[in-house]
């Protein structure tokens, strides 16, 4: 064959200038140029296995220079051979090969031309002894109507194969939390070629691995006649899944629940080609007639991955074309996982583990820590409540008191295991100042929700002093067992409002009864008024 020289990119100008502006995000951007190293792989595997003198494993390396504004991805697959170098650069046309993962002839260019003004590809293809490199500049192309570019060629030993993009003068360079994102998308993304030990993918030097998520290991938990049974023996709680669609159409793969809650994680993962098209890390697939709404129990454990045969996909691979189909299968999905030889949407309400609510202490303890705060600095004035229309706001506070609860930090007991958290803290209530402890329970799951251990009268000397117990354990809060701090802390709000609002109510005896009430809203609404740290 002769040397190439040159390469026809058209359509050209007009399609190119689109490509800037497609709805990218980083991750999936990156995923067309790993894509392509996949299928050069495969479609090469027997000569890389010779070469190799046994089984052949890719490597791909993408290396973030923000210095240079520079982003590079390498491989050491079988390169662009010059069969199919023109084609490889002309844009939308598909390759011979449209079964795998570059099926559309638009992933390197799109990809390209969205993250770089400019960019040139080096290769080498195996068996071939010339090295090439291309190189594109959006706006000479743009302004020049360019639609032949010049090819570089050099001479290289034959058994050199490899693939170099250099991405130049990014458009939107990757940095902070998006680095972090793109490490844990990509290792979504290719899990199932890293599980089967086809590939190591590397990020500026480092390897990205995919975390499997533990399985539940437990007895059954069902409902019968309102209470929860546990019936043994413990199994393994995932269950494989096999759906028919029909039309060539079919779903596959597995569903389990995790060992330890997630909200973040749980969730659906969807395949096709053994490459993750949607549902990746914290954007999984959630369906609400399976998930249900908000923080659910199914919402925190269950997930699994999902293998779709005979969808197609847009261009940027990162959704399904499902037309009516996906209706079918989320109502056969939710058949299955309700009423199946496991059923994993029983289980997942009905389970409730201590380990839960124990491995999220330090959220639950940081929004105590928070609340004790917010109170410590909430002056709340029985006349507000009891005769809100009074405007008492130039009533005289004693200025002892004041400056006691102003000086006074809440003290946290840390020493009592996992059995508990407490955290005491001055209140100032009616120019009065209350010493109120809060305790998280860790140690009865048969317990109230919340109680008041030490009810205090209004004879008692100043401080005033009152205990609250709030159990962790507590079916009601097991479904809060995998929120943060922020999410927490509204629930504690409520709690710590409730029990000082009993205790005014029974001071009061029954002339008051709406006092509850009305202290609630008042408490609450001046906690939201307090800076939340």
């Amino acid at each position: 064959m002769a040397n190439i020289t040159s390469v026809n990119i058209r359509p050209g100008v007009n399609t190119l200038s689109v490509l800037p502006h497609l709805n990218y995000k980083a991750w999936f951007a990156l995923a067309e140029f790993v894509d392509n190293s996949i299928q050069s792989s495969v479609n090469n595997r027997d000569k890389l296995d010779r070469l190799v003198g046994g089984k052949f494993k890719l490597r791909v390396d993408i290396d973030l220079n923000s210095n240079d504004n520079l982003i590079i991805i390498k491989d050491n697959a079988a390169g662009i051979s010059q069969s199919d170098y023109e084609r490889a650069f002309r844009t939308a046309e598909v390759p011979p090969n449209s079964k795998g993962l570059s099926e559309f002839g638009m992933g390197m260019k799109s990809a390209s031309f969205w993250f770089a003004k400019n960019w040139k590809v080096k290769s080498s293809a195996l068996g071939e002894d010339e090295e090439r490199i291309i190189s594109f500049d959006m706006e000479k192309i743009v302004a020049g109507s360019v639609e032949i570019l010049p090819v570089n060629s050099t001479i290289i030993e034959p058994e050199a194969h490899f693939t170099e993009v250099h991405l130049e003068n990014i458009r939107r360079f990757p940095k902070g939390k998006t680095i972090a994102k793109i490490k844990e998308h990509l290792s979504n993304i290719y899990r199932v070629f890293m599980r089967n030990d086809e590939i190591e993918l590397f990020l500026d030097g480092e390897q990205l691995k995919f975390e499997e998520p533990k399985v539940l290991h437990a007895p059954t938990y069902k409902k019968v006649g309102g209470k929860v049974i546990v019936e043994d023996p413990k199994v393994d709680w995932k269950t494989e899944i096999k759906i028919d669609l029909g039309e060539g159409k079919s779903a596959g793969g597995f569903v389990a629940l995790r060992e330890t809650g997630n909200t973040r994680l749980a969730g659906l993962a969807m395949f096709r080609r053994n490459r993750l098209i949607f549902g990746s890390a914290d954007e999984t697939y959630r369906p609400e007639d399976i998930f249900g709404r908000g923080n659910s129990f199914a919402s925190q454990r269950l997930f699994g991955e999902i293998h779709l045969e005979g969808f197609t996909v847009p261009h940027t691979k990162d959704g399904i074309q499902w037309e009516d189909d996906e209706i079918i299968f989320i109502k056969k999905l939710r058949e299955l996982l309700r009423d199946g030889p496991l059923p994993m949407l029983q289980q997942a309400n009905n389970y409730s583990s201590k380990k839960d609510a124990i491995s999220n202490r330090n959220s639950a303890n940081q929004a105590l820590n928070n609340i004790a705060d917010q109170l410590t600095n909430t002056e709340i004035d029985l006349q507000d409540i009891i005769a809100p229309q009074t405007d008492n706001s130039e009533e005289a506070k004693d200025p002892d008191v004041a400056e006691k609860l102003a000086t006074e930090d809440h003290k946290t007991d840390d020493n009592a295991g996992e059995k508990s958290k407490v955290v005491s803290f001055s209140f100032p209530f009616s120019g009065q100042p209350w010493l109120v402890t809060m305790e998280l329970s860790y140690e009865n799951v048969a317990s109230d929700w919340f109680s008041i251990q030490n009810t205090p009268s209004i004879s008692d000397p100043d401080p005033r002093k009152i205990d609250i117990r709030l159990s962790m354990l507590h079916p009601f809060m097991a479904q809060f067992s995998t929120l943060d701090d922020v999410g927490l802390r509204p629930i504690f709000s409520i709690v710590a409002s409730m029990a000082l609002a009993e205790v005014l109510a029974t001071e009061l005896n029954k002339n008051h009864p709406s006092v509850i009430r009305q202290f609630s809203n008042n408490i609450l609404k001046n906690l939201l008024s307090q800076p939340t740290g």
